[in-house]
C-alpha cells in the first residue's frame, strides 16, 4: 500500500513472490486475496481525515486485516495507521519531528522480524507524528524520543523508521520545499555515508517479514 510516489516499495523485495503496488486514495480497497500486505509512508498524517477522507476507509480495512490475522507490515505512516486501527492514539511528536539519522534500541526480546536488525542501530527517520503502543502489542524498539516498532499478535509488525528508503528517495525528500530538514547539506553528506549499510539492513528486514508471513500462512493452511 503506497501513499506517495516518493515512498514505497523501491528497495523492498519478496523473493519467490509477486509484489504489487496499490494506492488506497486512487483505487480504493485492495484485493483481499493477497497473502500479505505492506503499508508504507506518505506526506499526510494519520488523523487528517478532513483533508484525506480515504484515511477512515483505510483504517477500517486495516482493522479487518488485524481481525483476520493477515500478515501485515506498516512503515512510518503505515505504522501509525496500524496503531490507529488497533485503537491506539496517534498525534504530533511533542518536541518536533525526527528527520535524519537517529539511534534506535531494540526492546522486547527475540522477534522473527526485528531480529534482522542489531540490538542498537542508526535508523533513517522522517516523521512529525508518533503513536501509542496498542493494547496487547509488544513494543520492539525505541529512539530517545519515540516508540519505533511494535508487534501485534503473530502476524502484524509496525516500524516508525524507514527501512525501505533508497538514496534517491532521501534526496527527493531533502529537496521537497514543503518539509525541509534543518540542515540539508549535512543530511545529504550523512546519508551518503550511511545509506549503503542501512539498505542492507532494510533488505534483511523485508526478507524476515516475508519469511514470517510464509510461516503464518503455512500454519493457517
Amino acid at each position: 500500500m503506497v501513499h506517495s510516489e516518493h515512498a514505497g516499495t523501491s528497495l523492498f523485495r519478496a523473493a519467490g513472490h509477486e509484489l504489487q503496488e496499490w494506492s488506497f486514495a486512487a483505487r480504493g480497497t485492495p484485493p483481499d486475496e493477497w497473502d500479505a500486505y505492506m503499508v508504507f509512508g506518505g506526506s499526510m498524517h494519520a488523523d487528517e481525515d478532513a483533508l484525506h477522507p480515504w484515511l477512515a476507509d483505510e483504517t477500517a480495512w486495516l482493522q479487518g486485516l488485524l481481525q483476520r490475522g493477515v500478515p501485515t507490515l506498516g512503515v512510518c505512516l503505515g505504522a501509525q495507521m496500524l496503531a490507529r486501527a488497533a485503537g491506539a492514539p496517534v498525534g504530533k511528536l511533542g518536541s518536533g519531528p525526527e528527520i535524519g539519522w537517529y539511534e534506535v534500541e531494540r526492546l522486547g526480546g527475540p522477534d522473527p522480524v526485528l531480529d534482522a536488525l542489531p540490538q542498537r542501530f542508526e535508523a533513517f527517520e522522517w516523521h512529525h507524528y508518533t503513536y501509542g503502543v496498542p493494547d496487547g502489542a509488544v513494543e520492539l524498539a525505541r529512539s530517545e524520543r519515540a516508540t519505533q516498532a511494535f508487534r501485534l499478535g503473530d502476524a502484524c509488525w509496525a516500524v516508525q523508521f524507514h527501512p525501505e528508503v533508497t538514496h534517491e528517495q532521501v534526496l527527493d525528500w531533502i529537496d521537497d520545499k514543503s518539509d525541509p530538514p534543518v540542515d540539508a547539506d549535512a543530511l545529504r553528506a550523512e546519508t551518503a555515508a550511511k545509506i549503503g549499510r542501512w539498505n542492507e539492513l532494510g533488505l534483511a528486514l523485508c526478507d524476515a517479514f516475508v519469511g514470517a508471513a510464509e510461516r503464518t500462512l503455512a500454519r493457517a493452511g
